[in-house]
């Protein structure tokens, strides 16, 4: 069996991120996994990195061209977004193959032709319960599956992190938290600042970094200013291997209005770190009273009162959280149980491959 993994964004985030580690989940259980991609972009280097077979392409003139081609030569496609669906659907009368789409995101999708792209995917699986319901109700079907986000520990370079505090000014023994979020509406950043104002009326012994970049940077700068938030609220932009940065977070938050799931809250629970989150779509699932704390979305108070709550833990306590976020991370996120939810259910489709392809939904 062939399966080509197609990401064509030049961003590295989730997303792009679980492209690679569903590539490397597929490889684990012995199926022969390609790449393509968009050329001279992060997920490109990230994939060579790993020893995948990658094709990279320049522009949506050769990737079509190219499926055109030699989509022919692999058994199932797997479009890890929207976009790609596109191409992978429109392309389909040249290579007539099997056409899976995996829905990380809860936006409500748009349109008519949004709705028929979705109906034609042989298999569509969301990231969360709380997508495959936004999905189904959007497409009307019923066969929307789940298959979660895959975490993959990797070694933390806690030396880079503790330069970095050092680079800025930040003292030892200063109690560090943070997030790893988009300035972007959906993350909502600018209740994030809000939280922090609220804890800084109380608590002196912290700094609060905050890793991402998007459209908000000039909100978010003028909410910190006016806050007087500046000594404690610090804005890191996009950093490579920031997983490096969870090695001295005391605590992890995450303040989204909407969320397909967390991904960042994942590597929080593997690398031991408590988290305070809102209630926004997948993470509803994903931080449950007895491994995370857990708020309603756009309620700054509340945050802020999770997140003192966390940092006053004991350590008793602490480590009886982290302890259970942890086991549920490295079990119901792993490569294998994460790869078993793809796999399942084309088991029968899996024995059928010498067989002429279905079509794909009218």
């Amino acid at each position: 069996m062939k399966i080509l993994e197609l990401n064509f964004e030049r961003s590295w985030r989730g997303g792009e991120r679980q492209t690679l580690y569903n590539i490397l989940g597929f490889q684990q259980a012995g199926i022969h996994t390609e790449l393509l991609c968009r050329k001279g972009f992060p997920l490109e280097r990230a994939a060579r990195d790993q020893n995948v077979v990658t094709h990279s392409l320049s522009g949506i003139f050769h990737l079509s061209l190219w499926l055109m081609v030699n989509g022919r030569n692999f058994d199932l496609l797997h479009a890890q977004t929207s976009h790609i669906l596109t191409w992978c659907i429109l392309t389909w009368p040249f290579h007539r193959r099997r056409i899976i789409f995996s829905r990380r995101v809860d936006f409500v999708p748009q349109g008519y032709l949004t709705r028929l792209k979705y109906r034609a995917a042989y298999r569509i699986y969301a990231v969360s319960n709380a997508v495959r319901k936004i999905v189904a109700d959007f497409s009307g079907r019923s066969d929307i599956l789940v298959a979660t986000d895959i975490v993959m520990p990797q070694s933390l370079d806690e030396q880079r992190a503790r330069a970095f505090l050092a680079a800025q000014g930040i003292e030892q023994g200063t109690r560090i938290m943070g997030t790893t979020a988009a300035l972007v509406p959906h993350k909502d950043p600018l209740n994030m600042v809000e939280a922090i104002a609220r804890l800084a009326k109380h608590r002196s012994d912290f700094v609060f970094l905050h890793f991402g970049d998007g459209a908000l940077l000039a909100e978010v700068k003028e909410a910190i200013e006016r806050h007087g938030l500046s000594h404690c609220y610090k804005l890191a932009g996009f950093v490579e291997q920031v997983t490096d940065f969870f090695s001295v977070f005391e605590v992890f938050a995450i303040s989204s209005q909407e969320e397909g799931l967390g991904s960042s809250v994942l590597d929080a629970f593997l690398y031991k770190v408590p988290v305070a989150g809102t209630d926004a779509g997948g993470l509803l699932e994903v931080l449950a009273a007895d491994r995370a704390l857990q708020v309603p979305r756009r309620d700054p108070e509340a945050l802020a009162q999770a997140i003192d709550r966390l940092l006053s833990l004991s350590p008793a306590e602490r480590q009886e959280m982290t302890d259970k976020a942890f086991a549920y991370v490295t079990h119901f996120h792993s490569p294998a149980y994460v790869t078993a939810q793809y796999l399942k259910p084309l088991q029968k489709e899996l024995s059928e491959l010498n067989e002429t392809p279905k079509q794909p939904r009218k």
